[in-house]
Formats: C-alpha cells, sequence, structure tokens
C-alpha cells in the first residue's frame, strides 16, 4: 500500500496545525527550515524523534510501538490492523486520542486507510518494539503443536521479551533428527534464528502465535489511581509559610558558623564527612537536610569557594545583602536556587559504582536534566486541586512514569521522593501540596512568589514573655528589630512556632560588649516583656554590669586599664598572665603585645569580665562579622530543554516555511543562478537583488558560508552594492549583511 510523504502530508495541512506542531516540538524551529522538505527531513532525524517521544504516556507509546510492530515505518498501515493487534482491551475512543497525540508531533501522518511513522521511530522508540523480534513473514501460520514441553518453555520465555537471549547452542547448527536441546530443535525448525554463534532471536510471527489473544499484552490504557486528600488552603499555605521560617533559621546559623569557622574544601570539591556531620549538629537537623541546605545555599550564592592556597568554603558579600532582605524576598532567592539547581542533592550519603561516598557540593551530584525533571514533578501537584494532598510519593511516581515512561532515568522514583522531601523543607510544599506560594514561583517567578509568601507569614509580634527560669518566649515572628535586640541578650533554646530563648550570664554579657548598658537592657525586657521581669534577671543583669568593664583594654598592641589597682594585681597573678604576656606600667595600666581581642579572650576565659574601650572611652563592640569573599553573579544557566517560541513567532516560523515550498514551486518568481566562469552571472544576480530591494520584495537565496556549508535563507534586501547584500533576515529575524560572491542563486518569493 503506498501512502502520502511526510512533506506532502505537511503542505496539506493548515498553518494552525503546523503551528501546533513547532509548539510540542520546539527543536524543529532552530534554524528556521527553508521549506516543508527541509522540516520534514528534520522532523525524522533520530534525535528529533526520541525528543518527541519523551513526554508521550505509556498508552500512547504502546499504540506507537504497535505501529512498529506492523511495520508502519516501511509501508502504510490501515488502522483496523492497528485495532486487531492492540487487542479488545482497547477500546475505539483512547486509540483515536492516542494517534491524534502522535500525529500532532508528526510521529503519525496520513488517514487512518494508511498509517505511516519515520522510520528513525524503530531506533529512537525501542530496539525490540513491544519485546517482539524481527519479522519473518513465512512461520505467519507455523504450526506450534508438535513442539514439546521444553521447547514452549524457550519460546514463551522469548516471547515474553526481549526476543533474544544467549546460549552456546546458537554455535553448532544440527539436523532436527541429531538435535538433542531444546535451542537446537528449535533453530533446526527454524523457529528461532542465530544471529551470531552466541546469540538466537525469536522471530516476531513466533512471538505473536505464542502470545496467544494479548498479542501486545495486558495494556494499561488509562493512569494508575494516586490516593489523595484535601485541605483548606490556607491551613496548607500556614504550615509551608512556618517552614520556611525555619529554613530561613537554619541558613542564618550556617552563614553564621561558616562566617566563624568555614570549612575546607576537599581536593576532590565538596565537603567532607566531618564538616558535614558538625552542621548537621549545629543546626540540629538530619545530615540530608543539612545536605540540602549546603547545595542551596552555594547555589544562591551565599557561599563560595574562596579559591586559595587552601580553599575554604566561605560566604560572599550577597549574605549581607540577604541577612537584610525580608523574609519573604530571602525565602524567594533559596527557593528559585534549588527549582534552578542542576544537581541531585538526594545522592549525598550514597556510593557511587566505585564504592566512594558522594559528598556535598561535589560534581559527581551535577545532573543537567534535574531542574526539568525537578519542574515536572511539582507541576504534576500544581496540575491538582489546591490543598489536594498526595499522601503516597511511591503513586505519584507510579503515575508520573506512566505519563512519560522515558523520563527520570533509573532515578525516576527516588527523584519524585527526593523532590518532595526538598520541596516541603524549601516550603514550596506542604503536608503533601503545594503552597499558593511555590504554585506562583513555578509559573510567575520569584518575586510574585515572595509576594505571596508574605500574604501567608504571620504578622510579627511586638511582645514576648519572659519566664522565671530565665527563658524569654516569643509567641511567634518578632519584628526584626526587637529579633535582634533579643538575639543579642539571649540564646536560642528551641525553635517552631514559638521560639525560646534562655538569659544567661555570658549572653548578658555579650549585650554588654556590643555596647548595651544595663539599662539599655533593663528596658528592652520592661518594654518587650507581656509578663512580669522576674527580680532574678534584674540581679543578674545588674550584677553583670558592675562586673562589666571595670577593666579597659586598648591597643597598644593592647592595654588594659582600671581604677582598682587590687583588681590588676590579681590579674597579674593570674597564670593568663603570662600566656597573654601582660606588662603593669603603671598602678593602674597593663600593657600586652598581642591583638585586644585575644586578650580580652584570654581574660574572659580566665574568669574576668574585661570590655574594650575606644579613644573615646566608649565601649567598642569587637565581635567579629566573620569572613566574607566577593559575591559571584549566578551564573545563567542554560536551558536543558530547547524554548518553545511564543505563538507570534510560531506563526511567522510556519509564514517562512510556506514562502520557501512557494519559492521552490513551479509558480515561483525569476530565479537567477551564479554560473561558474561567465561574466553575466554575478551582475544579473546583483539586478534582480537590487530590484527586489527597490521594490520591497523578499528574495530566497542560496549561499555557501565562511566554513563552505550551503544555505538558505529569505531575505528582504535594503541595501546591495559594494559587494554586499544587507537586509532583513526572515529566517532569523534580523538585519545581516552577506557577501554577494558566496551567494550562488537568488529568486523573487512571490507572496
Amino acid at each position: 500500500m503506498s501512502g502520502t510523504t511526510l512533506a506532502d502530508w505537511l503542505r496539506a495541512q493548515d498553518d494552525s496545525v503546523l503551528v501546533a506542531l513547532l509548539r510540542a516540538r520546539p527543536d524543529l524551529a532552530t534554524p528556521v527550515p527553508a521549506d516543508t522538505a527541509v522540516l520534514a527531513a528534520r522532523i525524522g532525524t533520530r534525535a528529533s524523534v526520541s525528543r518527541a517521544c519523551e513526554d508521550l504516556d505509556t498508552f500512547t507509546l504502546t499504540v506507537l510501538e504497535a505501529l512498529l510492530v506492523l511495520d508502519a515505518d516501511l509501508n502504510p498501515v490501515p488502522q483496523p490492523d492497528l485495532a486487531r493487534l492492540l487487542g479488545k482491551d482497547v477500546k475505539a475512543r483512547p486509540l483515536k486520542q492516542a494517534l491524534a497525540a502522535l500525529r500532532a508531533r508528526a510521529l503519525l501522518w496520513g488517514p487512518d486507510e494508511a498509517l505511516s511513522t519515520p522510520p528513525a521511530s524503530r531506533d529512537a522508540v525501542a530496539a525490540f518494539p513491544a519485546g517482539l523480534g524481527r519479522s519473518v513473514p513465512a512461520l505467519a501460520d507455523v504450526d506450534l503443536s508438535p513442539l514439546g514441553e521444553d521447547e514452549l518453555r524457550v519460546l514463551k520465555t522469548l516471547a515474553d521479551g526481549p526476543p533474544i537471549g544467549q546460549t552456546r547452542d546458537a554455535a553448532l547448527v544440527v539436523a532436527l533428527e541429531q538435535a538433542k536441546t531444546p535451542i537446537q530443535k528449535l533453530l533446526a525448525r527454524g523457529l528461532l534464528i542465530r544471529r551470531d554463534g552466541q546469540t538466537v532471536e525469536l522471530p516476531r510471527e513466533v512471538g505473536l502465535l505464542v502470545r496467544g489473544d494479548r498479542p501486545l499484552g495486558r495494556i494499561q490504557v488509562t493512569e494508575p489511581s494516586m490516593r489523595t486528600t484535601s485541605l483548606d488552603v490556607a491551613v496548607v499555605d500556614e504550615t509551608g509559610a512556618g517552614e520556611a521560617l525555619e529554613l530561613l533559621r537554619h541558613v542564618e546559623s550556617l552563614i553564621s558558623a561558616w562566617s566563624a569557622d568555614p570549612p575546607s574544601v576537599l581536593r576532590t570539591g565538596g565537603l567532607g564527612v566531618r564538616e558535614m556531620r558538625r552542621i548537621a549538629k549545629d543546626l540540629e537537623v538530619d545530615e540530608q537536610r543539612a545536605a540540602l541546605l549546603v547545595e542551596v545555599v552555594v547555589a544562591a550564592g551565599l557561599v563560595g569557594d574562596s579559591e586559595g592556597a587552601e580553599p575554604e568554603w566561605v560566604p560572599t558579600a550577597l549574605a549581607d545583602t540577604w541577612l537584610t532582605a525580608t523574609p519573604e524576598v530571602r525565602w524567594s532567592t533559596l527557593a528559585q536556587a534549588w527549582l534552578d539547581l542542576p544537581r541531585l542533592p538526594g545522592l549525598v550519603g550514597q556510593r557511587d559504582e566505585r564504592e566512594r561516598l558522594l559528598n556535598p557540593l561535589s560534581a559527581e551530584l551535577n545532573r543537567p536534566n534535574a531542574p526539568r525533571d525537578r519542574r515536572w514533578v511539582l507541576e504534576a501537584l500544581a496540575g491538582l486541586e489546591p490543598g489536594t494532598t498526595v499522601t503516597n510519593a511511591g503513586e505519584l511516581a507510579a503515575v508520573l512514569a506512566w505519563r512519560a515512561p522515558r523520563r527520570g532515568g533509573r532515578l525516576r522514583d527516588e527523584l519524585v521522593r527526593w523532590t518532595m522531601a526538598e520541596g516541603t523543607a524549601l516550603a514550596v510544599l506542604s503536608r503533601g501540596a503545594i503552597t499558593t506560594a511555590g504554585r506562583v514561583l513555578l509559573s510567575e517567578g520569584p518575586a510574585l512568589a515572595a509576594k505571596q509568601l508574605s500574604d501567608s507569614l504571620p504578622a510579627p509580634v511586638d511582645h514576648f514573655l519572659v519566664q522565671a527560669d530565665l527563658t524569654v518566649v516569643a509567641p511567634g515572628r518578632l519584628e526584626p528589630e526587637l529579633a535582634d535586640d533579643l538575639a543579642l541578650v539571649a540564646d536560642v533554646e528551641s525553635a517552631g512556632g514559638a521560639t525560646v530563648y534562655r538569659v544567661g550570664e555570658g549572653s548578658v554579657r555579650r549585650a554588654f560588649d556590643a555596647g548595651r548598658t544595663a539599662s539599655d537592657l533593663h528596658e528592652l525586657f520592661r518594654k518587650g516583656s507581656r509578663t512580669p521581669i522576674p527580680q532574678s534577671l534584674t540581679y543578674l543583669i545588674d550584677d553583670a554590669a558592675r562586673k562589666h568593664g571595670r577593666l579597659r583594654g586598648g591597643a597598644a598592641g593592647s592595654f588594659l586599664r582600671c581604677d582598682d589597682p587590687v583588681l590588676l594585681t590579681e590579674v597579674m597573678a593570674h597564670p593568663a598572665a603570662d600566656a597573654l604576656e601582660l606588662r603593669k606600667i603603671a598602678p593602674t595600666v597593663l600593657v600586652s603585645p598581642l591583638p585586644l581581642a585575644d586578650v580580652l579572650d584570654g581574660l574572659r576565659g580566665a574568669g574576668f569580665s574585661p570590655a574594650a574601650e575606644g579613644p573615646d572611652g566608649r565601649v567598642l563592640d569587637l565581635r567579629v562579622g566573620g569572613r566574607r569573599i566577593p559575591g559571584k553573579s549566578r551564573a545563567t544557566r542554560r536551558p536543558v530543554h530547547v524554548p518553545t517560541p511564543s505563538e507570534d513567532q510560531l506563526s511567522e516560523l510556519v509564514r517562512l516555511v510556506r514562502a520557501g515550498d512557494r519559492a521552490r514551486s513551479t509558480q515561483r518568481g525569476e530565479r537567477i543562478s551564479v554560473p561558474a566562469n561567465h561574466g553575466n552571472g554575478p551582475s544579473a544576480t546583483l539586478g534582480l537583488l537590487q530590484r527586489a530591494a527597490k521594490d520591497g520584495r523578499s528574495v530566497l537565496v542560496d549561499l555557501v558560508d565562511s566554513h563552505g556549508t550551503a544555505a538558505t535563507r529569505v531575505i528582504k534586501p535594503q541595501i546591495v552594492g559594494g559587494g554586499v547584500l544587507e537586509g532583513y533576515d526572515l529566517s532569523y529575524g534580523e538585519v545581516r549583511r552577506f557577501p554577494l560572491h558566496r551567494i550562488t542563486s537568488a529568486a523573487l518569493v512571490e507572496d
């Protein structure tokens, strides 16, 4: 049966069909096809067919494989034959929908009486479509009744797929009377094909006979079910907002810890196991969450490799900007960095094929397709009704495996589980459902997502509750200034919906070191607390204030002064005085060659309470602000998929393809070629181009580029002269210049 060619079928379609095709397969649009013949050739390439199959569901792929079983890539196949092969379980409606999906991607063309597929689809889809071997038409009506049970068992094993098997019996060719093993008997009967000395193949016709009334097995026409529950959207968003605040707290702690003590970069790159465990312990999280946090802060540019002689992971200057931003902006930065992360943090802790441990930030975690696959999982959740939660990640993985079985690779199921766990940690998901902010992040970007999260965050509170045991309870998110003041005078003991702080002598002294006075702290607790201030807290502050600052230090290297000579005598009598190289230069003054910060730290370790002072006698804050390296702008990651042009661009592409068809048809305008070794050729081409520029008409030019590659362009000439054609290249949408001597022919394009 002869059928129409793909190029002829494309020419017969409406422009809307071609626009839909280019939308479904955007790789076909780059570069712009010169005409329909070029488009058809590009459609049939193996790489393009393989990409087009990535988004096909399991049933549609089964239909495509069934077409290949019928050799639709060689000769057109009628739809009734296809329906018989699929079996009685496949109804007409889903089959019609599958054929429409294949036609929309040009993986199938022609009328129902003559269905054809691209020849490259056999290599791109499966080496053995439907698990069946090559066709041997002479075996279509073979009788299997004379076979013994051992021979039938071999045939059934190969019929279940794959249709090839490895056996030493394939090396020996014997007559049926001499055959001893089942393989030898089947080879002698011609029911197996000998591929080489160790491989046999089951012919397609024999496999279909063995399979019986279900030639393609049990076909799953619809996607598997998935259990879901419904929650109030407000509950999902509020829970996600709480998780976002917890995320920010952990990242702030990580930046603070690495500012003071940056971990080393391994020789092979990445972060060592010991440092990983330490940060997990400091943040009080498991190592998997700690690994995710580390990956995200580096991806967001908040931490970077110092790239020195002894490289370390050091916070960047961007971290300071991030720390001063609002909570919703800080969250959106982290969430977008995770969404675009071309790596799989879930692999941390596993081992590679050489049994080497995979560390955070190591190159082995790189996966260029990770952002695409991550969005694939999130968009499946975003496709559910708002507030719909997925209770089982395995069921979601099964659904996605049915929707796109060729995506995700061997880690597909783990990818779904990792994405759900990581999305929850990043507050993109909450309780198995996508948050409203996460939904906006996917569709609109980080700026609008930040605004959406701000609506879900609890309003900051302006008070706290001081307890008799010197703990302070913040019943929600504190106002930024109040939170900073409280964090200076108290240590976080536990975090969550309510944060518990503890006030101690060390934390109060920290506030004094930062320049706060006793009256400042009394005022902070008096104004901020909704409960009475316990007397023990007042005594603690006053007692620490009496001790603090009695010793005054300055740079000499450094000096210590005190109005009480007895106290200085006590300092000099302490063993720490020798280590600090202290020397008395006056009854009330000691000096040291060491930096002031070291002297003060040494004295505090010895039980004293010194304070630093400036030239004006005021208390100085000598707390180390943390190391920083210059921030690096995040590199624009090239998309792992070909971007889809806009509707206007697609319509223009189709118009150009149609113009190319018209230009190459017999009804096209005047064509002028440049013959070799003839003087009138170039002048005739020049004249045609000049007329086109004058009349505002487009031309189809064939040219050879600087690399000797032939190309075709649709050009609207603007200036022709000086050995150059300058015009608007309709194929690329920009003004370009072409040397006239590289143009081999030109033809007017009829409008």
